[in-house]
């Protein structure tokens, strides 16, 4: 008698507790057609769901109609239609007015095509795909920033202007770009110059052609001017009767070559700009309104600006802008009692696109200037053999070869002990090393010494492994 007294105080117990919690039943009593059951029903914006009740329904309210339509399609089917994102309440009610359960209906965005479209566009990226509110929210690692706009972008074709960004660039990030500008000049320049002096010997007649110069007193007393810059000469004199007669000869010949390389180095952060000068600035007068002057400063050395881009993997996207530029005081200009020098400039601005490692010649020059002059006596020096002492000739070739080769490399820090500086490999020496051994640098020890034992007539500079 008392089991039976107990196990219906425990019937009791539970039938109350189902109806003071309704939430409990309520995951049992709805069920979605061919999806199962949930507490909450997750509806398409623009799309329907057919639902069923377990228990028959006599009545059906939503909380808010503008987030979800429904009506229905018997006493246990619900037909619920998604029109804007938001939550709100579908209530059922039985034919006695008793609450058979909530289901708390959520409208979204359908994202399931957008997923679909994702994987084929991008596979093997790890985009997680969510709905807020009327917006889609990307999350997740990908691995190159193109890719990631390649999603942004997707997802704006279906959330215009309601995307949130929350994914992730992975990977290397970071640029190191080494540009060397290679450049060499090679001159030469011949040059025969001959010069006559006709005169006599009491200086009543004389002529000249040339450089010869001589006096009222004849050749004989007469000096010699070389041009300048002339390697070597050679002069005759002679006489015949009275008439005295002067051959000089001059002959230069010169040959040069001029070897300009920099290489200058920078890193930079994907997408950002990178600024480099080496050099200085000279000041530049500048005539203003009112008869004023101020001075503008123009930067001279070696320039390195670039943005790099890390597109795809290991693909680096690199607009930059390069110049080696130096003070060139042969070509100078005088204003206003001023003398301003001009510049010699070498100068690429481009854009590129190569893989890590990878080294591009983006500019190159090759230069062959000519000049050959000649001059003479008119007729004299048309004369066959003979001739050639009234004739002057010179010859000038100028040829120069130009290379800019970009190499770009993607990096990552390190620490500061595996960098070598230029200044771990020259020590102030001692006072007897410097006044009794005569050396002007100190040997030192460490893993640099090996560096540090070369002297300027070896190769200097820095090392970065």
């Amino acid at each position: 008698m008392k089991i039976r007294r107990f196990m219906a105080a425990a019937l009791t117990g539970l039938s109350l507790l189902s109806i003071a919690v309704p939430e409990m039943g309520l995951a049992n009593g709805l069920r979605v057609v061919k999806r199962g059951t949930s507490v909450t029903l997750d509806v398409p914006m623009n799309r329907a769901v057919v639902v069923e009740s377990d228990d028959p329904f006599a009545e059906l309210s939503i909380a808010n109609p503008n987030i979800a339509d429904i009506s229905s399609l018997s006493d246990r089917t619900i037909y619920v239609l998604g029109k804007s994102p938001g939550l709100t309440t579908l209530t059922l009610l039985d034919a006695s007015g008793k609450l058979i359960t909530n289901v708390n209906v959520r409208v979204a965005a359908d994202v399931s095509e957008f997923k679909e479209r994702l994987r084929q566009i991008l596979p093997g990226e790890q985009i997680e795909v969510r709905t807020a509110n009327d917006g889609i929210v990307l999350s997740g690692n990908v691995s190159s920033a193109a890719r990631l706009q390649r999603a942004l972008d997707l997802a704006e074709r279906y959330a215009p202007e309601r995307v949130s960004n929350l994914m992730s660039v992975g990977g290397v990030q970071q640029v190191m770009l080494k540009v060397r500008f290679a450049e060499m000049q090679r001159s030469v320049s011949k040059a025969l110059h001959s010069s006559v002096a006709l005169g006599s010997q009491n200086g009543n007649a004389s002529g000249e052609t040339g450089q010869w110069l001589f006096g009222n007193n004849g050749l004989g007393n007469t000096p010699i001017e070389v041009k300048d810059g002339i390697a070597g000469a050679l002069a005759f004199q002679f006489g015949v009767g009275s008439l005295q007669v002067g051959l000089l000869l001059e002959a230069l010949e010169q040959k040069g070559v001029v070897r300009t390389l920099a290489e200058p180095n920078l890193s930079a952060l994907s997408g950002q700009e990178a600024k480099f000068l080496a050099g200085g600035e000279y000041p530049i007068p500048v005539s203003q309104d009112g008869g004023t002057v101020t001075v503008e400063f123009k930067p001279f050395g070696i320039e390195l600006n670039f943005i790099p881009r890390v597109v795809d993997g290991d693909v680096i996207n690199l607009e930059l802008k390069a110049a080696v530029s130096a003070i060139d005081t042969s070509n100078t200009v005088t204003a206003n009692g001023l003398s301003i020098a001009a510049f010699s400039r070498r100068e690429t601005s481009t854009t590129v696109e190569l893989r890590d490692g990878e080294s591009f010649a983006v500019a190159g020059l090759v230069q062959d200037d000519f000049l050959d002059n000649t001059s003479q006596i008119p007729w004299i020096g048309d004369v066959p053999v003979l001739g050639a002492l009234f004739r002057s000739a010179d010859y000038q070739r100028e040829q120069t070869e130009l290379v800019i080769i970009v190499s770009a490399h993607l990096v990552t820090p390190t620490r500061g002990e595996a960098l070598s500086l230029p200044t771990d490999r020259i020590k102030p020496p001692s006072e007897s090393e410097l006044f009794l051994l005569g050396r002007t640098v100190h040997s030192q020890k460490g893993p640099a010494s090996e560096v540090a034992k070369q002297d300027f007539n070896g190769s200097y500079g820095y090392v970065m492994d």
